[in-house]
């Protein structure tokens, strides 16, 4: 059975008014979004319905499937694991008791729980709207220009692409295991648990050392054509007047919600 390459692209391309904007302040409202919703207070679900509506509106604007954003922002999910021992730490009201251990779940709690779960749930999605429609090259350029320090730059740019090479690599190596196993007709294949336990552990480490090998093929390769470790790219983008508008107004916007959350 055929096993495809477990990443894949981030990217959707588009010709909306979103893919088109300049992907430094792309990335500054992203980062200015998820610190919003960090800071809003628990229990402010006005606010958070507030801060919401820019994502619907980005949503409509970059023509993105709604499937796409639904499933990707289930990353969001685990987030809720981490946070329900806040609703029965979390002094308030009693809800429930949970019987036989007596824990005492709290109205208090509950709005924690849920407070984290939002805000976890709208920071992937402005995320993932910045990576569905800003080309990885673009974020890297993008990052390099808002000063990030390069060897960052360079070890996202690295991470990202030998991903798929990494990732290529896994797929022969189940392609061989694959083709070198026999299934009897009515019983499985592969003995024991322990056994594909051993087999998955000598796949890992054929692959830590494929992945060492071609990294040190890459690096003599990057040094043989002058590379220092800097980033360079052919093209600059120049800052365009209107999209500085639209950044400063929806910053506006975010700070107003903050002010209007708080008081």
């Amino acid at each position: 059975m055929s096993i495809g390459v477990p990443f894949s692209e981030r990217y959707q391309a588009g010709s909306s008014l979103i893919h088109n904007m300049d992907a430094r302040l792309k990335l500054l409202l992203t980062l200015a979004y998820v610190f919003a919703a960090t800071l809003t207070p628990v229990g402010h679900w006005l606010a958070f319905g507030l801060l919401a509506a820019p994502l619907a509106v980005a949503v409509a604007a970059s023509r993105l499937p709604a499937l796409l954003i639904v499933r990707r922002s289930a990353l969001a999910l685990p987030f809720i694991v981490v946070a329900i021992p806040l609703l029965f730490t979390k002094d308030g009201d009693t809800l429930f008791t949970l019987q036989p251990f007596g824990w005492t779940a709290s109205e208090q709690g509950l709005a924690a729980v849920l407070t984290i779960l939002t805000k976890s749930w709208l920071s992937v999605v402005a995320a993932i709207i910045l990576t569905a429609t800003t080309p990885a090259l673009e974020l890297l350029r993008a990052m390099r220009a808002l000063a990030v320090p390069r060897i960052l730059v360079a070890t996202v740019s690295f991470m990202y692409r030998y991903l798929f090479v990494i990732a290529e690599e896994a797929q022969r190596l189940l392609r061989a295991r694959d083709s070198r196993s026999a299934r009897l007709e009515g019983r499985r294949c592969g003995g024991s648990v322990w056994w594909r336990a051993g087999v998955l552990g000598h796949m890992v480490g054929s692959l830590f050392l494929r992945s060492y090998e071609r990294s040190e093929r890459v690096y003599a390769a990057m040094q043989a054509r002058g590379y220092d470790g800097e980033l360079r790219f052919l093209r600059h983008s120049v800052w365009r007047l209107a999209e500085i508008a639209v950044a400063v107004a929806l910053v506006l916007y975010m700070a107003g919600v903050q002010v209007y959350a708080r008081y």
